[in-house]
């Protein structure tokens, strides 16, 4: 049965990283026969320029039809002054709220051939391999009311509401005690329960929920002390369980420390196994259309959507294996160059891996 994949380019680089991983799922579809239908869709600031909305119903319609869909980034400050409801990442939070992507999880580890460009000393990263598991569709990115009002003295006053029930935290940390139990065990949940009582019943559901699983480790950190943690001593994390914006912030820190945020891929996963899968760094529009933007996150996400969307856990570690090569021959974005390798392009990095993919492949 032929699945269908929806592509989504987005904004800034977006288009040029995507256009590396769908040369690969051409390449494999071509080589091996992947049972896969690719179709494009508008999101974000290219969708605000063609349909004057940042999510268009035809790519709703798309995404509802397809059984995974794989982004780019959206943003920019060509869009920063129109109204806050039509803004690019109105759109992005559209998508994850419609098909109900709540499971966001976000891989951060480091690849040993990179092992000088992080900045941390090389003891202290060296081997790191965490997963982080965001709640994606709640929280204070969804809670209601919000906006921005004016007071009786004529002052304005911005507030958000943040907002968490029962189901959706036993959701969220049901993927998060299978996650740890399929790894090494430990779920650190990350909250802020002396002082905000939405995160106060997070604290209480997550620990009520550990009795179900008595072969994970479960502990509890404040986020000022688990930022602080992951700095110090990133290792002592295996699985963290977090809030949507705290999840947000954990993550891009801990990119990072595997010395680039355009290294860390994503999946936001539906229950129904629906899934989205993009990079962890944004739309970076400083560096569009100038092919030095690192594809591998995106390629590393497509990874993630063979794994998790299409079971296809061969090609997966395929395609991570030849990511791994194509470092070990030294080829390098200039995000994680360093004297003595081989800098490259866009273009070429995504060429590059899917030379090294070919030889897997035979």
């Amino acid at each position: 049965m032929t699945k269908k994949i929806l592509i989504l380019p987005g904004d800034g680089v977006g288009p040029e990283i995507i256009a590396q991983a769908e040369k690969i799922l051409s390449f494999l579809i071509a080589e091996t026969g992947l049972a896969i239908e690719l179709d494009r869709g508008l999101i974000g600031g290219n969708a605000i320029d063609e349909t004057g909305a940042p999510l268009p119903e035809e790519t709703l319609k798309k995404a509802n039809e397809s059984t995974a869909i794989l982004m780019g980034s959206v943003g920019g400050p060509k869009w920063e002054s129109i109204d806050r409801q039509l803004r690019p990442e109105r759109g992005l939070l559209a998508i994850r709220g419609e098909l109900e992507l709540f499971a966001n999880l976000r891989p951060a580890f480091l690849f040993s051939q990179l092992l000088k460009a992080s900045t941390l000393n090389e003891e202290v990263v060296s081997g790191l391999d965490l997963m982080i598991v965001r709640e994606l569709t709640g929280g204070i990115y969804f809670g209601n009311p919000r906006g921005i009002r004016e007071l009786s003295d004529g002052q304005r006053e911005g507030f958000n509401t943040l907002v968490y029930n029962e189901s959706e935290i036993k959701r969220i940390a049901k993927v998060a005690f299978e996650t740890a139990s399929k790894r090494q065990g430990r779920l650190c949940s990350v909250d802020k329960a002396n002082v905000l009582e939405a995160t106060e019943l997070w604290r209480e559901i997550v620990s009520e929920m550990a009795k179900d699983y008595p072969d994970v480790e479960l502990q509890h950190m404040y986020i000022d002390n688990a930022s602080m943690q992951l700095v110090r001593a990133p290792k002592q994390f295996d699985v963290i369980l977090t809030t949507n914006m705290f999840g947000d912030i954990l993550s891009d820190l801990a990119s990072m420390l595997t010395g680039s945020i355009g290294m860390l891929p994503s999946a936001s996963l539906a229950s129904d196994g629906k899934g989205m899968y993009e990079p962890v760094h944004g739309s970076a529009p400083d560096i569009a259309d100038q092919n030095i933007a690192n594809p591998l996150a995106t390629i590393l996400s497509l990874s993630m959507l063979l794994r998790y969307s299409l079971g296809e856990d061969k090609l997966a570690n395929m395609l991570e294996q030849a990511v791994s090569q194509v470092l070990t021959d030294g080829f390098r974005t200039k995000d994680i160059y360093s004297d003595g390798m081989t800098c490259v392009g866009t273009d070429e990095m995504g060429d590059a891996v899917i030379k090294t993919l070919s030889t897997l492949l035979v």
